[in-house]
């Protein structure tokens, strides 16, 4: 296998003290793979979040009341 220089240098720093090129690349691998579900895992919070109205009228309350706590503007 190839690898251009960025490349190369990814590989070196993703070595670190791992015994082997292949080593170092599953390792990579796995992390990417944990990675993209943590980011899953959010977006699918976020998608359950967005959809409880419950939750969005609590938001709505509070940022009215943050509102009316804020201090006018300085103009």
């Amino acid at each position: 296998m190839r690898l251009d220089d960025s490349s190369t240098a990814a590989l070196s720093i993703v070595r670190g003290e791992v015994t082997s090129d292949s080593e170092a690349v599953r390792t990579a691998l796995r992390e990417a793979a944990a990675r993209r579900r943590a980011r899953s895992s959010i977006a699918e919070e976020v998608e359950r979040l967005a959809a409880d109205g419950a939750d969005r009228a609590e938001m709505r309350v509070i940022r009215e009341q943050m509102a009316e706590l804020a201090p006018e503007p300085l103009d």
